[in-house]
């Protein structure tokens, strides 16, 4: 009896936990979603003043919001793609090559992943400067690059621990070249780590404001223009694209898991 009792009530201790921290983590994304329908005009918009869709209509006309969400996503794709091109290549050159200081780059990739992004962002800033390369939409891509490229070479070499090489050698026994045996061979196993890789770019991409801020020059990111937002009270419409992209997003993962999942059930 009492051993059922501990049971229950460890069973509900955990239930409260996993409930507490689901409520911590996804309570701010429900205020979001909420007042991209709230019909008040007052910030910071904590009073509910009735259900309408003004704000996504709105949201049209807000021209620099609309804009700066665009170079988002064109500096997001293009330093993805960089980077996934990049990392890709820096992985199977490290897993395949041995040389001198091999040890040392290893050590180095961590350096962008480990030290502050105001770090990052000073130290990016004075080599455009030193280098007269002008900040805007370049400079903002070249910097995202350089901070993406470590996190696809680290998904990359994961997949390649478990890599077997034979697979190569009998390829190319039978007739196919290096590169045939890449796009044949290579390229399809490592296919998951790659697509995590340049996954992981994409977000970090999207999120990033600190960097950004030091190298953005007069072209605008979607968190900088939110962030400027911040000190009038961020406005409505705001909430709005932000809601809009959580959909895409969240249809965007069931999607991948869908076809994930029906990958699944056809080997079965």
């Amino acid at each position: 009896m009492k051993k059922e009792r501990k049971e229950k009530r460890n069973k509900f201790i955990s239930i409260l936990f996993c409930l507490m921290v689901y409520i911590y983590l996804f309570l701010p994304i429900f205020v979001i979603v909420v007042n991209s329908f709230n019909a008040t005009t007052s910030k910071p918009y904590l009073s509910w003043k009735g259900f309408t869709f003004d704000w996504y209509v709105k949201l049209w006309d807000n021209s620099a919001l609309l804009g700066s969400f665009g170079n988002t996503i064109i500096i997001a794709v293009v330093s993805t793609l960089l980077s996934t091109i990049i990392g890709t290549l820096g992985a199977v050159g490290i897993y395949r090559y041995k040389f001198k200081g091999k040890s040392v780059i290893n050590g180095l990739l961590y350096i962008p992943v480990v030290i502050p992004e105001i770090v990052i962002g000073i130290a990016l800033l004075t080599i455009f400067s030193n280098a007269n390369i002008p900040r805007g939409m370049l400079t903002l891509i070249l910097s995202h690059v350089s901070f993406s490229v470590p996190y696809v070479i680290f998904n990359v070499r994961a997949r390649l621990s478990g890599y077997d090489k034979s697979i190569e050698e009998a390829s190319m026994d039978l007739g196919a070249n290096r590169l045939v045996t890449f796009f044949e061979i290579t390229l399809p196993v490592l296919a998951p780590g790659i697509a995590g890789g340049a996954l992981l770019a994409f977000t970090l991409s999207i999120d990033d404001v600190i960097i950004s801020y030091f190298v953005n020059g007069q072209t605008k990111t979607y968190p900088l223009k939110v962030m400027e937002s911040i000190k009038s009270g961020v406005s409505p419409d705001v909430n709005a694209l932000s809601t809009l992209v959580l959909i895409a997003t969240i249809g965007l993962v069931f999607i991948t898991q869908s076809g994930i999942l029906s990958g699944k059930h056809k080997k079965i």
